[in-house]
């Protein structure tokens, strides 16, 4: 799992690069924690990840926690493929994230 990350006035964005799954969830999540002190929201652009295992979402979903209900901000997910917004849909969790399908657009949300 490879992370570039851009930091904003009011965000940081992270673009994501491979599979979030079992053996990768842990650095994802420790790493978008590092970036929840600074009390900033969070948008990770997932264009090019083409997987998400059920690990891969929960630690995304503690992320996202943190930040809503210690920091008061967001975790906004951009550009996600057909497939992982079909497992989304499938766990039932879709309707609990912010989605956008450009990143100019989640930027300006902020």
């Amino acid at each position: 799992m490879e992370f570039v990350i851009t930091e904003y006035k009011r965000c940081f964005v992270v673009k994501a690069n491979g599979r979030i799954d079992s053996a990768s969830a842990q650095e994802v999540e420790k790493r978008l924690m590092d970036l929840t002190d600074t009390e900033k929201s969070i948008i990770i652009d997932m264009q090019s990840v083409d997987f998400v295992s059920s690990a891969g979402w929960w630690a995304i979903i503690r992320v996202q926690k943190e930040l809503k209900n210690e920091h008061k901000a967001d975790l906004i997910l951009v550009k996600l493929q057909e497939n992982v917004r079909d497992s989304m849909d499938l766990i039932g969790i879709l309707p609990y994230f912010t989605i956008y399908d450009e990143l100019i657009d989640a930027v300006a949300s902020i």
